[in-house]
């Protein structure tokens, strides 16, 4: 059962929502508003390859897996270097990692390590090429993706499309339920890039072959771009 100040503050809660339902009812502002919501959408081919490549060392020494490491990184990243572009071809290191190998009973044994070099950009054919002629590591993962300038310029060219589709929704209505025209009360824009993750997980042995034997075939694919409006508009006579 419940104590008068409870039934007291029930009391005053349900009165405090009809008396705003009533206000929303009686209010002129909140007549004729309606929530509208569209947008436009294109598939673009991703121009953006990124690749990594990887090796592991293991040993007794870590200074000795810590120095092998560093010397087949230096080897990938001076080859990578030399075809270096900046938006075209980049080529910055990734992850180094050396940490102590046990046995199962809990004593260090060896030491194990890895080392990573990333190399992306435009120009896929290039670096295609450049995988085959890095032979101290080994790819380990390529992916594709929407560079920023592509993906801001897909945007403004379906920004106009959505943003048209908003509003010949708005005067459709506006002429269904009778009213002479619309004004927009607010508005939102947003837009999202949707890109199906098309990673290419695997080990390849490197080798002292030649570049067209070794070069990593590239397809990109497609990835979505989005633009998104909703917002409100009241109905006008």
């Amino acid at each position: 059962m419940l104590t008068p100040s409870i039934q007291q503050a029930t009391a005053a809660v349900c009165c405090a929502c009809a008396a705003a339902l009533a206000c929303a009812a009686d209010d002129p502002a909140t007549q004729g508003v309606v929530h509208l919501a569209s947008s436009a959408s294109v598939d673009v081919t991703k121009d953006l390859l990124n690749v990594a490549f990887t090796t592991t060392r293991e040993g007794a020494d870590a200074a000795t897996v810590q120095s092998q490491l560093k010397q087949a990184l230096d080897a990938a990243l001076n080859e990578a270097k030399k075809v270096a572009r900046p938006g075209q071809l980049d080529v910055h290191t990734g992850n180094f990692s050396l940490a102590p190998r046990y046995t199962n009973k809990g004593t260090v044994n060896g030491w194990q390590g890895s080392t990573e070099l990333i190399v992306e950009g435009r120009d896929m054919q290039a670096i295609g090429q450049l995988s085959g002629r890095i032979t101290t590591l080994t790819i380990n993962r390529v992916g594709y993706n929407l560079s920023r300038e592509l993906r801001e310029k897909s945007e403004g060219e379906i920004s106009a499309q959505a943003i048209a589709s908003f509003r010949s929704k708005a005067a459709d209505y506006a002429k269904q339920f009778g009213y002479a025209g619309y004004a927009i009360r607010e508005v939102a824009v947003n837009s999202a890039s949707e890109q199906p993750p098309r990673p290419m997980m695997m080990e390849m042995r490197a080798k002292a072959a030649s570049v067209s034997d070794e070069a990593l075939p590239v397809e990109p694919g497609k990835g979505t771009v989005s633009v998104n409006v909703n917002g409100t508009v009241q109905l006008t006579k």
